[in-house]
């Protein structure tokens, strides 16, 4: 039987660009998705603005003003911030004022900055009120005392009265030291190297808190207890007799609605859910891709007179991960991972998404193109990515941006800024496992330096520390030491060539020990721990189709929209036919700048039909001899069976 597939998509006919494309600062949506209050004001749109080439300047009132202006939240080597300048220089400043939003008696104001690439230093009304170091984490600063007409025994602010905040972003684009991830370090991009980001590229926002207010708040889930874990903090001004409501709904349907007493600070509890006995039920109030189930939450913090003094809203779900001999298993059961590799980078605003339904749309292209994971590479994504993730049902590996260099430096770096990372995603159920280190890159001698190895393996379980309740690649691709998934990294492009490389669970030792893709073994013989986990290909394709064929890079390249159909079912035919293999992901989702092999555009128009692309992803091309376009030799379901037979 021969199963005839859409014709591949015109790569010559025009495109529209995708309304949610079209950068705009007033469209991102509110930053913090799992711990939301009301009294909040973005700080988007035009900030004042000035480059340092040499890092010059040491304060506001020395820098060199004029009328350049730049609109945050987008870096200023894009398009979207009206700068465009890809050049190298060392600092940033910024610069705007702003109205308060109306402050009561004790009120605090905090100021959040979403990511600054990569050292932070900020001043309100001339006062430095903090500094941060990390270019893809959030930090937050309490500039309550540095507003004018700041007192304590007055009733509070006027928001009429205008406030000055600058700041300084140094970044110096030759320090391969620090996680940098794909920002390139050479003056242009160059094959999987990118444009720098420099300065502020996430949303920057006030919020008002009261004098004590909840200040973290993290979510767990049992399914052998059946119930959900909450870990909230209080900060602020200490007071006594606190108590915390969580009231936990499904669907409008109250689950849970109880209160704790604030011991130190912290309420740490189990809440127990009326466990339904029956699967059918049990099935419709876990979160899976397949039906994402979302548990709201309302949260209100109490003082000892009975006065309500903090509400917020967040959310959580009930769901478990984790390996079982050679599966990943999600929600006790195995769950074949079909991940695409997702760099999360846009043509006209970089790092930064134009809008959050651009957020929502890369979700939803990712399920219709038939994966129900990606994996985010080289970058801490932005929380509404994972917000719409955890909303839509996808499921998210979430990955340390790399620095290039091994030195105590960039090992402090790391050990400082990763468990930030951890601890920004812990309460997402979209996040299902974490990767401290791609490939090896800041660690290049793992086989014969023992202090790269050390290096990984701390990483490794310092992130089982933090987390105990997901997998953790300790490095992604290749030479592993330490990992609970064993991850392969295998660029060949010949779809009989995967399949006889791995083609025998049985034979796993051999391909440990005798498979080099990319020149690397798999493992580090003697200093692998963990090891034995499940097998999976984690970057494997990058096949580029662009018109420009002579500017543009990839893995291996084809001509037309028909080869790129015929390889790409080809090679997933293979793939999925692999039984050693508990999961894949594909490189990858979209273009990114000069590299060409997504299976979109970077403005996400597909090059081949998405229906195509979801049969060949979920596997339908392995099972049926007939489906595969072309002739007989390129049919994976018969090569594959050539392997197996020893006919190949």
């Amino acid at each position: 039987m021969t199963v005839t597939l859409p014709a591949a998509a015109d790569s010559d006919a025009p495109t529209t660009r995708h309304p949610a494309l079209t950068p705009d600062p007033a469209a991102h949506a509110y930053p913090r998705p799992q711990l939301q209050r009301d009294a909040w004001l973005s700080l988007n749109g035009p900030w004042q603005f000035a480059i340092d080439r040499h890092g010059e300047w040491k304060r506001p009132e020395a820098v060199a003003w004029d009328d350049t202006t730049i609109t945050v939240p987008f870096a200023p080597e894009t398009q979207a911030s009206g700068i465009g300048d890809t050049s190298f220089y060392h600092a940033v400043w910024y610069r705007r004022t702003f109205a308060a939003p109306p402050l009561a008696l004790g009120d605090r104001l905090l100021l959040h900055f979403g990511a600054v690439d990569y050292e932070a230093t900020v001043w309100v009304n001339g006062s430095r009120v903090g500094n941060h170091e990390g270019g893809y984490l959030p930090f937050t600063l309490d500039i309550t005392d540095a507003l004018r007409g700041h007192d304590d025994e007055a009733a509070g602010i006027a928001s009429a009265v205008l406030h000055e905040v600058a700041v300084l972003a140094v970044d110096d684009p030759h320090d391969v030291a620090k996680p940098r991830g794909k920002q390139d370090w050479q003056l242009n991009p160059h094959a999987i190297w990118y444009p720098r980001t420099t300065g502020i590229w996430q949303t920057v926002w006030v919020e008002v808190v009261p004098s004590t207010y909840v200040c973290g708040l993290r979510w767990t889930s049992s399914l052998e207890r059946w119930e959900i874990g909450i870990l909230l903090s209080v900060g602020g001004v200490r007071r006594e007799s606190l108590r915390v409501r969580v009231k936990l709904s499904v669907g409008g349907t109250v689950i849970a609605d109880d209160t704790y007493q604030v011991v130190a600070g912290e309420v740490h509890r189990r809440i127990a859910l009326s466990d339904p006995g029956i699967d059918d039920y049990r099935n419709e109030l876990l979160w899976s891709p397949a039906r994402p189930t979302i548990i709201e939450a309302e949260i209100e913090l109490w003082a000892g007179r009975g006065e309500r003094i903090d509400a917020l809203r967040s959310y959580t779900a009930l769901r478990q991960v984790g390996t079982q001999g050679d599966q990943f298993m999600l929600n006790g059961r195995p769950y074949p991972l079909r991940m695409v590799l997702d760099q999360g980078y846009w043509e006209q605003t970089g790092m930064t998404a134009p809008t959050d339904a651009a957020l929502r749309l890369d979700v939803e292209l990712a399920k219709q193109m038939g994966f129900n994971g990606v994996r985010k590479h080289q970058k801490i994504e932005d929380p509404r990515y994972l917000y719409w993730a955890d909303r839509l049902g996808l499921l998210v590996w979430g990955e340390m941006p790399s620095a290039y260099r091994f030195t105590p430096q960039s090992v402090q770096r790391l050990t400082r800024q990763w468990p930030d990372a951890v601890a920004r995603d812990i309460s997402h159920p979209c996040v299902v496992a974490w990767v401290p280190f791609n490939e090896s890159w800041g660690v290049p001698d793992l086989p014969t330096m023992p202090e790269q190895r050390h290096c990984v393996q701390a990483l490794y379980h310092l992130t089982r520390t933090l987390d105990p309740s997901r997998p953790v690649i300790g490095n992604d691709g290749w030479e592993s030491v330490a990992t609970d998934i064993l991850a392969i990294h295998d660029y060949d492009h010949r779809p009989e060539r995967i399949a006889r490389r791995y083609h025998s669970d049985f034979e796993l030792p051999r391909i440990l020990e005798k498979e080099r893709p990319g020149g690397r073994r798999l493992v580090i013989a003697g200093h692998a721990e963990h090891s034995n986990g499940p097998v999976m290909l984690t970057e494997f394709g990058g096949i580029a189709f662009h018109p420009d064929a002579r500017h543009t890079w990839g893995y291996s390249r084809c001509e037309t929209a028909d080869d790129l159909l015929e390889r790409y079912v080809a090679l997933l035919g293979a793939v999925t036919g692999v039984p050693l293999f508990a999961g894949f992901c594909y490189t990858q989702f979209t273009d990114t700048y000069q590299e060409a092999n997504g299976l979109l555009t970077m403005d996400r128009v597909p090059k081949i039909p998405l229906d195509a692309i979801f049969r060949a992803t979920r596997g339908e091309f392995a099972t049926d001899p007939g489906s595969v376009p072309g002739s007989e030799v390129g049919n994976p379901t018969v090569l594959l069976a050539g392997v197996l037979h020893g006919g190949v």
